[in-house]
Parts: structure tokens; C-alpha cells; sequence
């Protein structure tokens, strides 16, 4: 599903977000990506959706090859994946209904199965009946709900979710974390973002370490000292 060889992402600057890095990820399963802030974490995400192009190396994402792909294929790319953000990344002056819907809306699908769409959306991750609410007015944690929805409404292959408990407390983080082994359940590839540990050792899924751009090697210690260049 997702196969990354020998990648490489150095940016303008000269700062190497990533370097040589190589993985793949099966179809229908659930990994965690660790590591600080300024591993390389988002970088990557940034590369899988084709917002960035690796400076070398190849990705390939359910067989096409990223860096080949033509510019009128990547709508389509980023609407079989699903990307959920820590800050939620919400339209605050618009309804619950509004910013899920928001991804139907650009594609130009009919009203009535919009409707059918958010409403299926929200009730799988516990929003039912929120749907004329604004975000501001629900906890982080509903937020957080509400993007996951947003990110599923076209029901996607693929879930990418960057650090999405960074500032929720244990509890939520647990609710959280088990709606996306939820949708993994059902057969949507899911790859988690996080330097939350404990949800690493409390779900026991395969885990991939970034440490400086590189993939660490298990065998070594892992440490959590924070990079001090920030992450691009």
C-alpha cells in the first residue's frame, strides 16, 4: 500500500528532513510512526500526499509512483487518503456539518448524499447530533472527532493522523486513538504520527522510529530528546 526506498528530503535551506529512509506498510494495517518533534514525522506525511516530492528516492502509494505522478492525478491521490491534524485545522465560524462536508462540497456531490455522508461520518466517531454546532463550542477532544470525520467522509484507504492526541489527556487520547483502530478494523490502512509512548505500548502495533531524518535502528536505546532545529 505505501513503500518508501532509499527516500531522501532535503529542502532549499539545506536542512535534510529526511535521509535514506525506506519502509512499506502493508494494505489494512495500523503503524505508528515515532519520534521527536523534528524527526521528520510530518515531512513525511508531506511526501505520502504528495504536498512535497522526495529530493530522492521513490514512493510509491497503492503502486504509483509518486514523483511520476501527473498534477491532475493527485486530487484523486489525496481524496483516497484521509489526514487528520493535531490543531484539528477546523473552520470555526462554520457549522459541525459544515467542515466535514467540506471535502463533498469541493467534489460537487449531490445534497441529499452529502447529508447521508456527514451524518454516517459523525456517528461513527460519537458526534451524533452535533451537526449544527460550532467547533468552538466543543471540547478538544470533539474536535478532534470532528476532524477524524472530516478526513473519512470520502472514505478513504488510507488514514494518515499527525500527532492527533498531542493535546488531549490520557483519557481522550485512549478515545481517540481506538476510533482509528476502529476504522483499521474494517480494512483502512491507518498510520499514526506520535511521541505518545504509552499509546504505543498500550495498542502493541508495529512501530516505525524516526530519530534526525533516519530510521532508527531497534536495537538501539530510544531516546526523547527533542531536535533543536524545528521541523519544515
Amino acid at each position: 500500500m505505501i513503500k518508501l526506498s532509499h527516500v531522501t528530503k532535503r529542502y532549499p535551506n539545506g536542512h535534510e528532513a529526511l535521509h535514506d529512509v525506506s519502509f512499506d506498510i502493508a494494505a489494512g494495517e495500523m503503524v505508528f510512526l515515532a519520534g521527536h518533534s523534528g524527526a521528520g514525522k510530518s515531512t513525511l506525511f508531506k511526501l505520502i500526499t504528495r504536498i512535497e516530492k522526495p529530493t530522492s528516492g521513490q514512493i510509491l502509494v497503492d503502486n504509483q509512483n509518486l514523483s511520476r505522478l501527473r498534477d491532475n492525478k493527485i486530487p484523486a491521490l489525496r481524496r483516497d487518503i484521509g489526514v487528520i491534524f493535531q490543531d484539528h485545522k477546523l473552520l470555526m465560524d462554520r457549522s459541525v456539518f459544515d467542515n466535514v462536508a467540506l471535502p463533498l462540497i469541493v467534489i460537487g456531490m449531490p445534497h441529499d448524499e452529502i447529508q447521508k455522508r456527514v451524518r454516517a461520518a459523525l456517528g461513527k466517531v460519537g458526534l451524533s447530533g452535533k451537526e449544527k454546532q460550532l467547533p468552538i463550542t466543543l471540547s478538544g477532544g470533539e474536535q478532534q472527532r470532528v476532524g477524524i470525520a472530516r478526513a473519512v467522509i470520502n472514505r478513504p484507504s488510507i488514514l494518515l493522523a499527525d500527532e492527533p492526541t498531542g493535546n488531549l489527556d490520557d483519557a481522550l487520547s485512549d478515545e481517540i486513538i481506538d476510533i482509528f483502530a476502529d476504522f483499521n478494523r474494517v480494512g483502512v490502512t491507518v498510520m499514526i504520527a506520535t511521541h505518545d509512548f504509552r499509546q504505543i505500548e498500550r495498542l502493541g502495533n508495529r512501530t516505525i522510529h524516526l530519530a534526525h531524518g533516519q530510521l532508527m535502528n531497534l536495537a538501539q536505546p530510544v531516546t526523547h530528546q527533542p531536535n533543536p532545529e524545528a521541523e519544515s
